[in-house]
């Protein structure tokens, strides 16, 4: 089984960076399968609940290395974000026309 090392991204909902600056080491998820009686599906690996953080990606890697865990490591994309004033918006230079 492997495992998958990264840096989550934030969420989409939020504007806040929490919970992105630690590594994070995740299972890959197995093949499932579907509970008869009530069409349910099921797994019967538990790894693919546990989630372990960590300060930095050596960390991380340390520990797999030591228990003998398989992983791969997804590197962060950079974010590239433009800042802008509030007065931007009613600028006579602005690309596109400002409705309301």
């Amino acid at each position: 089984m492997t495992a998958r090392i990264s840096r989550p991204a934030k969420s989409a909902t939020q504007s806040g960076t929490a919970r992105t600056k630690a590594w994070l080491l995740e299972y890959a998820p197995t093949a499932r399968q579907i509970e008869p009686l009530m069409g349910w599906t099921s797994s019967t690996d538990t790894n693919s609940q546990v989630k372990l953080w960590f300060s930095t990606r050596e960390e991380a890697v340390a520990y797999a290395e030591r228990e003998g865990i398989a992983y791969r490591i997804e590197e962060p994309k950079t974010v590239v974000r433009r800042l802008m004033s509030y007065s931007d918006n009613f600028k006579t230079s602005r690309i596109g026309q400002w409705t309301h």
